[in-house]
């Protein structure tokens, strides 16, 4: 790993002495997650195949948000879209898609809404997330999001984001709630 050392006061060979993250202090910048997110968008969005592409990719990022199969079909700062087709292997004893997957699909579409809207300079994790159930989810479904993150003080704070989970038809079929607790880094 490039690393001699074995604790965080360890050192990278032949550099500054490591931070309590065990990054070295002086390690320049990396690009900030909605940069790489909006880049690689960007690359995959505009071809053929590119937003089942982009899904795929995002699914080796983030391995357990693949395990539903949605596809990502809109993402800018501040939103994201997503489709969840209707499949047996997301079925539950009801035949309509399980309650479960409908609360990853509701928190990965927040998560992107809200990575896409964060500055480099704020950080953002899930504390709470919870969802109410209003008709059995079947057929392909649509789930939308979107974020406007609040001034930021020294202070972390909680920030509220609702996904809204719709049928074909149109009736909305879950919302699926998670707050934030934002901070600066």
């Amino acid at each position: 790993t490039g690393r001699s050392g074995g604790s965080a006061g360890g050192r990278w060979r032949g550099s500054a002495p490591l931070t309590p993250r065990g990054w070295p202090s002086t390690f320049p910048l990396m690009p900030s997650q909605r940069d790489s997110l909006d880049r690689l968008w960007k690359r995959c969005a505009g071809l053929p195949g590119g937003t089942w592409l982009f899904s795929r990719a995002f699914g080796l990022a983030v391995p357990y948000s693949a395990t539903i199969g949605s596809r990502v079909v809109a993402l800018e700062p501040g939103y994201c879209k997503t489709l969840l087709r209707d499949r047996r292997g997301l079925r539950n004893h009801l035949a309509s898609i399980h309650a479960v997957a409908l609360v990853n699909l509701g928190e990965m579409t927040s998560g992107l809404a809200m990575t896409m809207a964060l500055t480099a300079d704020v950080r953002g994790i899930v504390t709470t997330i919870g969802a109410d159930y209003l008709k059995k989810a079947r057929g392909t479904l649509t789930a939308e999001a979107r974020v406007t993150v609040p001034p930021l003080g020294p202070e972390p704070q909680n920030t509220r984001v609702e996904t809204i989970i719709s049928d074909a038809a149109g009736d909305v079929v879950c919302r699926v709630f998670t707050i934030w607790r934002l901070a600066r880094s």
